[in-house]
């Protein structure tokens, strides 16, 4: 097992900080390795310290990840931003990594950001989409068509 995978299942067991001090201790040797800065951000983020995670996710996704690690990174960071109060920042990132992977952890996200920066109707409608496409609720899929088509229409009035 390596010192990183040791680090991971600390952080399983709920030993946050002796594994963020593993992670760290490997970045001092390894400071341009994506997989430690994506590790060491989840782990300062886990510990609710995000203003302490956003350079180790910003470096990760600068030095490239993996596909299925880069959509959680850009989550995590676009978490954070929105954590912190940094909207723009969030809804930026988000919008890029919805074009990208079209994910809908990624959209809901996106939405509380936009929800965030009082774009009501914009976040609205992507959660009634979201909802609509992917419940399998009866009573939701019964009404999935007026849920669609209402989505994008919350403040107009029909005659």
């Amino acid at each position: 097992m390596t010192s990183l995978e040791e680090a991971i299942l600390l952080r399983k067991k709920g030993k946050f900080v002796e594994s963020n001090k593993m992670i760290l201790e490997l970045l001092k040797q390894n400071p341009d390795d994506a997989q430690l800065n994506y590790q060491c951000a989840w782990s300062f983020d886990i510990m609710e310290e995000e203003t302490k995670a956003v350079s180790y996710y910003e470096k990760a996704i600068e030095l490239g990840l993996p596909n299925q690690d880069k959509k959680e990174a850009y989550l995590g960071l676009g978490s954070t931003y929105r954590c912190i109060g940094e909207y723009d920042k969030a809804i930026e990132l988000f919008e890029k990594a919805v074009l990208e992977f079209n994910d809908n952890s990624l959209k809901v996200f996106y939405a509380m950001a936009l929800y965030n920066k009082q774009e009501y109707e914009k976040s609205m409608e992507i959660l009634l989409k979201i909802i609509a496409g992917t419940s399998k609720d009866a009573s939701i899929e019964t009404y999935k068509k007026a849920i669609e088509f209402y989505s994008d229409k919350l403040d107009k009035k029909f005659n």
